[in-house]
């Protein structure tokens, strides 16, 4: 992010020590000519390498790393700081962001000492500590990723070892230290990837010269393709460069690896220029050895293909990079944001996403047209901007339909301090994808706008609009689309796992001819998609959500419940259920902070009522009658026909002695559930505590429920 510039600080630093109750020695950083020689000084103090696992040596080779992650990241947060001075309080919020000041200024204090202590004598050279800041002599020490980006004419000898300086991830070990720092480590990620990638085709257009080596021409293409596969003008290169050696074959095997690259990536051919190519080269041999199936495919060909490709049953969903739009934004904020939003929506699993990178032309950060955006076969995209006023963040997000020209079905503006950038995920991204799901879904489950129900996902998801009606007609109607995905894909763990979900519900509406029978078929259904698909975090919420309603195992059902959350936890339906579990297990408390996630991350979406009545649960075992009152009625409002939605509301009218206006809801119980008695509700209701299938029996009874 970018450093605030402080003030009140004269040209000099003085030397001081970390703190009163610490001896650090440091040394002055002289920003006079004495600094300007140590710039300039042909062998480097120190070496420090972010790239991969992260190093650091002395002139003489000797270990200066410290051992403590957060001293690492302390040092490799300093290193791009680019020698200005770096707040103490910045370091201390970010790396130390769960507990006190007090304590984050303490343990900022002893990472400090121990990056002193294992600089030793080097520390008077390139470390100055003082009560507020912490200044790094950058200009005594090489730096590998900023070596790697300079354009100074010293760089030269560097560039030309781009193989062995582009190896691995930027401080790659050091992910899950805190929530701002990697948010921080995340944008300078994408910074750096996206500076690295302009900088080689930089390089790769400068090597088009006459004088210009061939091998290094084709070893800067080949780094350009390892970050970029689909670049055109890279692969040319290769293959051009293949043809030289007499490899024609070889220079085919990668016009095959680019388009489909392309087709994989973008949903894209190769340009005319590089289909040119590929033409010459492909007619200018007559190697008998040439396989065939490189040959590219005739119009005949691609247009058989064509027909006779199976319609994919994924919805893709395109993220474009977000644009800044005021000074005060750090481009890399806005495109990291749109990678954390990329990368959030890749956990659910009615959609396939496409990267912003994917989105973005190389080098010069345009973006593509409309058009090209269907050229890509993308269903969706979602597009962002961010602003900056008077130290508040405005992120606005859209959400639009390619299918009905680009028009915007979903959109918001969410709001965020500038010095709160650790809560970032929280209010921000995870809003996002949490309400983009729901949205894409409930469009899909409507097939006005799409093809029928050609494929089994197509079935499902126009399934579950039915299915949440709770009416029996819809329902079964719904369960029916079910049935014909299985029939055609028996072996997806989506279709299994809304399968099961299907089954127990039709239990608790107490439409099940054969209760064992219906629990056995939803288990069974349930483990088989957890099975298939390990990593569905749906399909773990759903099993557990039955092992908990029919097993009546809450312990168990908690545990995979969290498993998903590892998973995906901006999915709404894992907070709900494991919310209803935790009131099953007797834990209203822990119950109301899941469901209150769940609100959160669904603010702005339509009312959805089978979200909202497990509150109703929660605070009936609270005593908190009225507000079980206000938001039963809410559910039973607009889920009229769902069973459960009337049962919490009544146990608190009668708590409440409203014996009169509970009759009112007794009377559209029985219509749908007309076996509904105290015993049957005594014997199947999953809680695992007697106090609170008591209080909940003394509330229906004083309702006027039926004993039986």
């Amino acid at each position: 992010m970018r450093n605030h510039k402080d003030t009140g600080r004269g040209s000099h630093l003085m030397p001081q020590a970390v703190s009163d109750h610490s001896k650090t020695n440091v040394v002055t950083l002289s920003n006079g000519p004495a600094d300007r020689v140590a710039r300039h000084q042909p062998s480097p103090l120190v070496r420090i390498h972010l790239l991969g696992i992260m190093r650091a040596a002395g002139v003489r080779h000797a270990d200066i790393l410290p051992r403590g992650r957060k001293a690492r990241a302390i040092l490799g947060y300093l290193c791009f700081a680019g020698g200005a001075p770096v707040p103490r309080s910045r370091l201390a919020a970010m790396l130390w962001d769960r507990v006190s000041k007090y304590q984050a200024r303490a343990s900022l204090r002893q990472s400090l000492r121990e990056l002193s202590v294992v600089f030793g004598p080097l520390a008077k050279q390139v470390l100055s500590i003082d009560h507020q800041t912490i200044q790094f002599n950058t200009g005594a020490c090489w730096i590998d990723a900023n070596a790697l980006l300079a354009e100074d004419p010293g760089t030269q000898s560097v560039r030309g070892k781009l193989a062995e300086l582009c190896q691995g991830e930027l401080l790659e070990d050091l992910d899950g230290i805190s929530a701002a720092f990697d948010q921080w480590l995340l944008a300078k990620r994408a910074s750096f990837a996206q500076n690295l990638r302009n900088l080689l085709a930089s390089k790769l257009n400068e090597t088009e010269k006459p004088s210009a080596q061939p091998s290094e021409r084709e070893s800067i293409a080949r780094r350009l393709l390892d970050f970029d596969p689909t670049h055109e003008g890279a692969s040319r290169v290769i293959m051009r460069a293949l043809v030289d050696r007499d490899e024609r074959v070889q220079a085919l095997v990668e016009y095959k690896r680019l388009n489909n690259a392309l087709k994989r990536s973008l949903g894209a051919d190769p340009s005319p220029e590089t289909r040119a190519l590929f033409e010459t080269i492909r007619t200018s041999g007559h190697d008998e050895a040439q396989p065939t199936q490189l040959n590219g495919p005739s119009a005949d060909e691609r247009n058989s293909a064509k027909a006779a490709a199976p319609k994919r049953s994924h919805r893709r969903v395109g993220v474009m990079p977000f644009i800044p739009l005021s000074a005060d934004v750090d481009d890399n904020l806005a495109f990291a944001l749109a990678h954390e939003v990329s990368a959030a929506l890749a956990r659910f699993i009615w959609f396939e996403v496409v990267a912003p990178t994917a989105l973005m032309r190389v080098p010069a950060p345009t973006f593509l047209s409309d058009n090209e955006l269907r050229r890509q076969d993308l269903d969706y995209v979602v597009d962002g901007s961010v602003s900056c006023s008077r130290g508040i963040y405005r992120i606005s997000v859209r959400l639009l339909d390619l299918k009905t020209d680009a028009s915007p079905v979903w959109s918001r503006t969410f709001e965020l301090p500038a010095d709160r950038l650790d809560l970032i995920d929280e209010h921000v991204t995870a809003p996002i994808v949490a309400q983009i799901d729901p949205v894409i879904l409930y469009i899909e489950g409507h097939p006005k706008k799409r093809d029928q129900d050609d494929d089994a996902l197509s079935c499902v998801m126009r399934a579950l609009p039915l299915l949440n009606t709770m009416e029996r007609r819809n329902y079964e109607e719904g369960g029916e689309l079910i049935k014909r995905a299985l029939a055609l894909e028996p072996d997806n763990a989506v279709v299994l796992s809304w399968a099961a979900y299907w089954h127990v519900f039709r239990i608790g509406q107490g439409w099940a001819e054969d209760f064992a029978q219906a629990s056995k078929t939803a288990l069974d259904y349930a483990e088989r998609a957890t099975q298939l698909d390990p990593a569905n975090a749906e399909a773990l919420a759903i099993y557990a959500h039955i092992v908990s309603f029919i097993n009546r195992d809450t312990e168990l059902a908690l545990h995979y419940f969290e498993m998903a959350l590892q998973l995906n936890p901006n999915l709404p339906f894992i907070w709900v259920y494991s919310g209803l579990t935790c009131c099953y297990a007797g834990d209203p408390d822990a119950a109301l902070e899941r469901l209150e996630r769940c609100r959160d991350l669904t603010a702005s979406l339509p009312y959805f009522s089978l979200h909202e009545n497990p509150f109703a649960i929660a605070y009936l075992m609270k005593r908190q009658y009225k507000k079980a009152i206000e938001i039963g009625r809410r559910v039973v409002h607009f889920t009229p026909a769902f069973v459960n939605g009337y049962k919490p509301l009544i146990a608190a009218l009668g708590h409440l002695r409203r014996r009169e206006e509970a009759a009112l809801y007794i009377g559209k119980l029985l219509q749908i559930e007309p076996d509904f008695t105290l015993k049957k509700f005594a014997e199947n209701y999953p809680f695992t505590q007697d106090r609170d299938r008591r209080h909940y029996l003394e509330g229906l009874r004083r309702a006027g429920v039926p004993e039986c």
